[in-house]
């Protein structure tokens, strides 16, 4: 749970929310983030043709200017299956804030998760602007991260501080997801705000980098949302020479930026909608990255797997026939060694010779397991995230309108 002594302000980004009745119960419901005219924004969106329209719209704002001035984000409704409506809503609200704030509205990106196809409350909206433009604050991170929240349980934002030529840069990052996580880009929203001094083209080599090896490596269900949003964010007040190429600053930043992503990444999994285990699979000795992800990739979104994991069934069998549905080229299933913390269970395509199914029960009784994947063919390797599937995973998304 972060607390706000636990969260770094950033020079040059204001955050404020409001309950404008998108939720029940008074929750906070809207927040808005105003940024430093210097501001720089590099976003990664979804890959789901059935995309929102605050992502086209936001898009489209990000082609048209690279000085983003503000970001709003709304819960309660997706905006997305909404047509040519959808996508007028999404404009609609980002001109009235563009407005209330004196500036061009293609400087505005609109932000939205909740129930799909539900239609966007644009007149709540435009009412709680005026309020939220008041309410900017430097410290108002922990309060942005439970206003984007939709079936979080808890609020997921981190900090951390490096020192860039003596010079100590903050980095706070935000984020929201528990249900229809299975990103093809990054994961349902987060937002990395800093104050380092870079460029445009290397802010997002940045944000590529880092949504491959973090958001885009995690899965509740299998399922990619159509409003995933990855937004880098900086706000350039840092007093360091400028970053523009691959150099020592680049990697520490980098770095940095590395564990923020990846602790809100890990977040999202130990909160899965109905999640009772994390689970890590590291699949290595593979041809090339992308063959060790896919397969890793495949267990993590298997239903079969996920569920003998939620009852501590050591019907492993289904790991293999995740690893076979892949498809991949080349794949001899006699060299694979498989691993259930550290517990060698399969090799040579069937059970290994020391195989004890209690031992490898008590393993799958923790809440922290690791698979691991040794394919015996190549010197490459990936990891990614997932959680078993319990019946309150079912549950939630049964009553998730009621």
């Amino acid at each position: 749970m972060p607390t706000n002594k636990n969260l770094l302000s950033i020079p040059g980004i204001k955050l404020a929310v409001a309950a404008s009745g998108l939720k029940d119960n008074d929750q906070k419901d809207l927040m808005l983030m105003v940024l430093h005219d210097e501001s720089i924004v590099s976003g990664t969106f979804t890959q789901n043709k059935f995309c929102a329209a605050p992502v086209i719209v936001s898009k489209n704002h990000l082609k048209i200017t690279g000085n983003t001035k503000a970001l709003l984000v709304n819960t309660g409704s997706a905006n997305a299956g909404n047509g040519a409506k959808g996508i007028d809503d999404a404009e609609t609200t980002c001109k009235f804030l563009a407005l209330e704030l004196n500036v061009d509205p293609n400087k505005v990106l609109p932000f939205s998760t909740g129930v799909i196809m539900s239609p966007l409350p644009v007149d709540k909206i435009k009412k709680s602007i005026p309020n939220l433009i008041k309410d900017l604050k430097d410290n108002n991170w922990l309060d942005a991260s439970e206003a984007i929240m939709t079936t979080d349980t808890i609020p997921k934002a981190v900090s951390k501080a490096v020192l860039i030529e003596g010079q100590q840069v903050n980095i706070t990052g935000m984020s929201k997801g528990a249900g229809m996580i299975h990103p093809n880009m990054a994961t349902m929203l987060a937002f990395i705000g800093m104050d380092v001094n870079i460029s445009l083209d290397m802010l997002q080599k940045i944000n590529k980098e880092i949504v491959n090896l973090t958001f885009n490596c995690i899965s509740v269900d299998g399922d990619s949302s159509t409003n995933d949003s990855f937004m880098l964010i900086s706000s350039n007040q840092a007093k360091h020479s400028q970053i523009v190429q691959v150099d020592n600053n680049y990697k520490i930043l980098k770095a940095a930026i590395f564990d923020v992503a990846l602790e809100l990444a890990h977040s999202i999994i130990r909160d899965g909608e109905g999640a009772t285990k994390f689970i890590t699979i590291k699949v290595e000795n593979g041809n090339d990255i992308d063959e060790c992800k896919r397969i890793g990739m495949s267990i993590a979104k298997s239903p079969l797997v996920k569920t003998a994991f939620f009852a501590s069934d050591p019907n492993l069998g289904r790991i293999l026939s995740a690893i076979g549905n892949t498809n991949i080229k080349e794949l001899n299933v006699s060299s694979i060694d498989i691993y259930i913390n550290d517990l060698l269970f399969a090799s040579g395509g069937s059970v290994a010779k020391n195989y004890d199914e209690s031992k490898i029960q008590k393993e799958m009784k923790k809440s922290e397991i690791n698979i691991r994947v040794n394919l015996n063919k190549g010197k490459h390797m990936a990891t990614v995230w997932t959680t078993d599937l319990s019946y309150e995973y079912v549950k939630i998304n049964a009553e998730y309108r009621t």
